[in-house]
């Protein structure tokens, strides 16, 4: 099974792919680790090609998961998945655990992949209200998928879909 999980900043979609991962014994990806390589101050952004042959190596191994947000350079998921999982958690409670996830970081309570500093905070809410502002964008691209997607609005909520899927 190839499950793709997409969302915005702070929406669980790595707490989703961590408990699908345990649940299914499936590995599960961050978006992020395609999209940059190295770590702490030798972090770099991975070009395209780069990113598409991170895709292609987890690919070869079978089955995968991979969350993240919307990427360009990685839209080849969408295609390659054989389910989607559009994680649309209620903007009121991304915008708590942005603030939440911040502090945690800063006091050292949660790992990151990146320095919390205000800039990121500042960019993790920049980065909602684009979401918000292209979500047309986001549900048309989606349209092509239906066939594949899940939607939901907690981790709850999939665990219902699963147990009584809707047809």
């Amino acid at each position: 099974m190839k499950i793709l999980i997409f969302g915005i900043v702070a929406s669980g979609k790595t707490t989703l792919s961590r408990k699908l991962s345990l649940k299914y014994n499936i590995p599960c990806y961050e978006g992020d680790s395609i999209a940059w390589g190295g770590e702490g101050e030798e972090r770099y952004k991975r070009s395209d090609s780069e990113q598409l042959n991170r895709i292609l190596e987890i690919d070869k191994k079978g089955q995968w998961i991979i969350e993240g947000t919307y990427r360009e350079s990685q839209k080849c998921l969408f295609d390659m998945a054989d389910k989607i999982i559009f994680l649309d958690t209620p903007l009121h409670i991304r915008r708590v655990r942005i603030i939440t996830r911040f502090f945690k970081q800063r006091l050292g309570i949660e790992k990151c992949n990146y320095k919390p500093t205000l800039e990121m905070l500042k960019n993790m809410f920049m980065w909602t209200k684009n979401f918000e502002m292209k979500r047309d964008k986001y549900e048309n691209m989606l349209l092509g998928y239906e066939d594949k997607l899940i939607r939901i609005k907690s981790v709850k909520e999939l665990d219902e879909k699963l147990i009584s899927p809707k047809k």
